[in-house]
């Protein structure tokens, strides 16, 4: 039990500490690409070691002890020396009830995740066949009073702009809002957002999960904005974003560019960061995606490591 012993604690400790620990250093919005790739960073981690961890206990209950399994009932013989049967037996019906649960919710995520692929290429499909083209504008426009702009994922994909928002918006404007969605498809991010977001409906108590679908999505607004900005002016798309706010949300399967995180995105980009802000930013958020990495891949190679040494010595 050492192993999942291990496993589990990580899983813990991580879930407990990264929602407290990330925020901080994403909440300017400096470089977030790097913050997205530290929230993937410890949820995968955590998804990862809970997952090791319903294995181990699987190995343990279906398998019997072989001789490179030695090695470590000695280990383990030690820290159950003084331990009473009936703790032994607390000790593995708990971790066989967690093992269960994180099976199940295992289950519950797959079938969300199905759902959200049906519901997300079933809306793109629609669009395009209730939507109509214009000329001079790279999406499928809607008749609707509200202003939206928004991409959905789908075969083939499918940026939506309503007719409201083509009064709102002027020609630059309009570039800049399409280039945005664009570098949404681009990026992947809808796909993104819908692991993450069905991760946090599947384990809504999980702050991990929950705080870490909702800063990512703002985190990767702003990458969308800063791919637009390598071909458009900051302050077209500035305009463009405020003129699409206060519209009303964008379907739950789609990814908007006036939606999220809108005051935090016009303040970058009509103030951005120094040099020197981004470099530390950067450099912090890379010391955290390093140890979130390192610490699973040594704990790795050490439990190889130690394996391979029992196999060497019973040999």
């Amino acid at each position: 039990m050492s192993a999942a012993a291990c496993l589990a604690a990580y899983a813990v400790t991580i879930a407990v500490t990264a929602p407290r620990i990330l925020p901080r250093l994403t909440r300017s919005g400096i470089a977030p690409r790097w913050g997205v790739a530290a929230w993937l960073a410890a949820i995968a981690s955590a998804v990862l070691a809970s997952t090791a961890f319903v294995g181990v206990i699987a190995a343990e209950a279906l398998t019997g002890t072989s001789a490179v399994e030695a090695c470590e009932h000695l280990v383990q013989a030690f820290a159950r020396a003084h331990s009473t049967p009936a703790a032994q037996s607390a000790t593995t019906a708990v971790a066989l009830a967690a093992a269960t649960a994180v099976a199940c919710a295992g289950v519950r995520l797959t079938r969300d995740l199905a759902n959200r692929r049906r519901v997300t290429f079933g809306h793109a499909r629609s669009a395009r066949m209730v939507g109509r083209r214009i000329a001079g504008v790279d999406a499928v426009v809607l008749d609707a009073p509200e202003r939206a702009a928004y991409c959905v994922a789908g075969r083939p994909h499918a940026i939506v702009v309503t007719s409201g928002a083509l009064k709102a918006l002027d020609h630059p404007q309009l570039d800049a809002v399409l280039a945005h969605e664009r570098a949404h498809l681009s990026g992947r991010h809808p796909q993104v957002l819908a692991v993450v977001r069905a991760l946090a409906d599947t384990a809504p108590r999980v702050s991990l999960f929950t705080t870490g679908a909702a800063d990512i999505a703002r985190l990767l607004e702003m990458c969308a904005d800063d791919r637009a900005m390598r071909t458009h002016e900051p302050r077209t798309l500035l305009h463009g974003l405020v003129a699409l706010t206060g519209a009303g949300p964008v379907p739950d399967s789609a990814v908007g560019a006036g939606d999220v995180a809108v005051l935090d995105r016009a303040g970058r980009l009509a103030s951005p960061a120094g040099r020197g802000d981004r470099v530390r930013n950067r450099a912090q958020l890379g010391a955290a995606i390093t140890l979130l990495a390192a610490v699973p891949l040594g704990a790795t190679a050490l439990a190889v490591a130690g394996r391979m040494l029992c196999i060497t010595t019973l040999l």
